[in-house]
């Protein structure tokens, strides 16, 4: 369990130090890193941590904003450094004339599909899901269907996300939100009726599985009815002090893993709302932001920030410090990943060269020339180039003409393809 912090002594001792500390600019980097006291309580020598503390809390508690769910008050501060992260998303991931981060349109849907997969095979991998990437990837590809619960969770996840981007502008609304719980639970609860239902009791804890300790007691379940009308009042409306659309997408995740209003899930429909939140007010780069890898990276830093903002008087400062740098780490990581997926757009143009190939073709010559045993079928590269079955048929069919690929018959109506046993000589003689 977190260490919870000393009692705050205010004096004029305090108010005398908070002014010197303030202007020698120390406050504003401690608060900047929002530090709990288990680190704060080390980071001063010349007075006690306990005074420290004191200070610190006081500067916070001069600019905090407030807001309340049922019966409950929080807390949270904008930073300097949280301000400065704002901008550059406001810059970067929203707004309508696109971005300078170098998705092209006829590259949007592809970067969407995969970005989608990868935040549902993380989210769900977070919350137990045991299989690997490339296998959750093949299984949504080819639409199999899954073959346990954990291939369930991510086909889930990847289902609901899709959902979410074509209802990115409705409104949250209680029915709203048990629809997506039902989508991301269907066939992985142990108890089918409990998908798209609160829970009934109030035997559910969030529990420390090294050593069994109790970490957080959501609110009583006949309070979740209240706290979910608000939650969704908060989603839909504007307040009546400003909060920037991101600090609120950030609260509502962290709300519903705070309400915990359901036996399981609550944490993959939390950070789904998040996103929901975003699209729907306009940042729609988000699609493409896989931030549940970066949470999965960094796990214990997610639960820290849980536990630091309840044992600390409801401040949400602690949450939203950890998620604006986790989206910055997601941001970094989709601009490498488009410049690996241009990379291997260069890497492809070659095979275009060759008479009667267009870029997509050119894409799949590539996987086979690095994958000499990869089995294709059409719904795979339908689903990989977000393109109609017939079209996928026709630049299988079209490859094969070409004496590139082989049809291997599956059964007496579905045939997948290979590459030919020519396929090295073929490519040679084009003299690429």
């Amino acid at each position: 369990m977190i260490e919870p912090p000393p009692l705050k002594q205010y004096d004029n001792n305090t108010i005398n130090l908070l002014t010197e500390f303030t202007l020698s600019g120390e406050l504003k980097e401690v608060n900047d890193e929002y530090l709990y006291w288990d680190k704060l309580k080390y980071k001063k020598k010349s007075i006690t941590p306990q005074e420290y503390w004191s200070i610190v809390k006081l500067s916070r508690s001069l600019n905090k904003q407030n807001i309340s769910f049922g019966s409950y008050a929080f807390n949270f501060n904008v930073t300097d450094y949280i301000l400065r992260l704002l901008h550059h998303f406001d810059l970067h991931i929203g707004g309508n004339l696109g971005s300078n981060i170098g998705i092209t349109d006829t590259d949007k849907n592809k970067f969407l599909i995969s970005s989608l997969m990868e935040e549902a095979i993380s989210s769900s991998q977070m919350e137990g899901a045991n299989t690997t990437r490339k296998a959750a990837k093949e299984m949504i590809q080819k639409e199999r269907k899954p073959k346990n619960k954990s291939e369930q969770m991510i086909l889930n996840n990847y289902l609901t996300m899709k959902y979410i981007v074509q209802h990115k502008n409705d409104n949250l609304t209680p029915e709203n939100l048990l629809y997506i719980h039902k989508l991301i639970a269907n066939n992985t609860l142990d108890n089918i009726e409990e998908e798209g239902r609160y829970r009934e009791n109030d035997d559910i804890y969030v529990v420390n599985y090294s050593n069994s300790e109790v970490v957080h007691v959501p609110p009583k379940n006949e309070e979740i009815q209240k706290l979910i009308t608000d939650l969704c009042l908060f989603f839909n409306e504007e307040q009546k002090s400003f909060i920037h659309p991101i600090i609120k997408g950030i609260i509502i995740h962290f709300m519903i893993g705070w309400i915990h209003p359901f036996s399981d899930g609550n944490g993959r429909t939390a950070r789904a709302l998040f996103y929901w939140y975003m699209l729907k007010n306009g940042y729609w780069l988000t699609e493409y932001l896989t931030i549940s890898s970066i949470i999965k990276e960094t796990k214990n830093q997610y639960e820290k920030a849980f536990l630091y903002t309840e044992i600390d008087e409801n401040d949400l400062t602690y949450f939203i410090t950890y998620h604006v740098k986790t989206m910055e780490k997601a941001f970094s990581a989709l601009k490498e990943y488009i410049g690996r997926k241009q990379k291997e757009v260069f890497q492809a143009a070659k095979f275009i060269k060759i008479p009667n190939v267009n870029e997509r073709q050119a894409q799949i010559l590539k996987i086979l020339s690095e994958d000499p045993d990869r089995v294709l079928s059409s719904k795979e590269i339908e689903n990989r180039f977000s393109i109609s079955n017939f079209t996928a048929r026709m630049d299988l069919n079209n490859l094969e003409s070409l004496g590139l690929l082989e049809k291997i018959q599956v059964n007496k109506i579905k045939h997948n393809f290979i590459r030919s046993k020519n396929f090295n000589k073929i490519i040679k003689s084009y003299k690429l």
